[in-house]
C-alpha cells in the first residue's frame, strides 16, 4: 500500500528555507510511530534537510542525481520504481515528491496545524469530497505543542 504522511499549516505551507516553520512534538512521535518498520520514500532535499537515515525503516531517496549515494539509504531514480516497494510505503515529501504522487497514494495522514506561518514550499491541494475519512481527532494547544492542530487519516474513494 502507498500512503502519504505531511504536516501542513494553513495555505498548505510545509516548508521555509529548507525546514519546517513550525515546532509540534506530537507530530515527530506520530510521524515515528506511523513510520517505524515500514518504508518511507523522499525526495534528495528532504533527506539532506534530515541529514541522515531515520532509524529503524527502509529509507529510500527518488533523485536524479545518479551520483547520489548516502549510506544507509537505497536511492531509486524513477517514480514507477516506488510502486515495486515492498510492504507499506510512505510518500514522506518534500512538495516536489507529493506532487507527482497524490494520484497513486490509497491514504493520507495528514497533520493539519491551524496557524499561518511564512512559507516557501506547499503541500498539493486537496479535495476532502474525494477522499473518506477514516479518523479525525483535534487538539487545542499546549504547553509543548502551542499550536492547534488535528489528524486526519484519509483513504481514496
Amino acid at each position: 500500500m502507498i500512503s502519504l504522511i505531511v504536516a501542513h499549516a494553513n495555505q498548505n505551507v510545509i516548508g521555509f528555507k529548507g525546514d519546517m516553520p513550525w515546532h509540534l512534538p506530537a507530530d515527530l512521535k506520530r510521524v515515528k510511530a506511523l513510520t517505524t518498520g515500514n518504508t518511507i520514500v523522499m525526495g534528495r532535499k528532504t533527506y539532506e534537510s534530515l541529514g541522515r537515515p531515520l532509524p529503524n525503516r527502509k529509507n529510500v531517496v527518488l533523485t536524479r542525481n545518479k551520483d547520489f549515494k548516502p549510506k544507509g539509504v537505497t536511492v531509486i531514480h524513477d517514480l514507477k520504481e516506488i510502486q515495486s516497494l515492498d510492504g507499506k510505503v510512505f510518500i514522506f515529501g518534500g512538495s516536489g515528491l507529493y506532487d507527482v504522487t497524490t494520484n497513486i497514494v490509497e491514504e493520507m495522514y495528514i497533520t493539519r496545524i491551524y496557524e499561518t506561518f511564512a512559507g516557501d514550499t506547499f503541500f498539493v491541494d486537496y479535495d476532502l469530497n474525494e477522499w473518506d475519512i477514516i479518523s479525525r481527532e483535534y487538539f487545542e494547544p499546549d504547553a509543548q505543542n502551542i499550536y492547534p492542530y488535528e489528524y486526519l487519516h484519509l483513504v481514496k474513494k
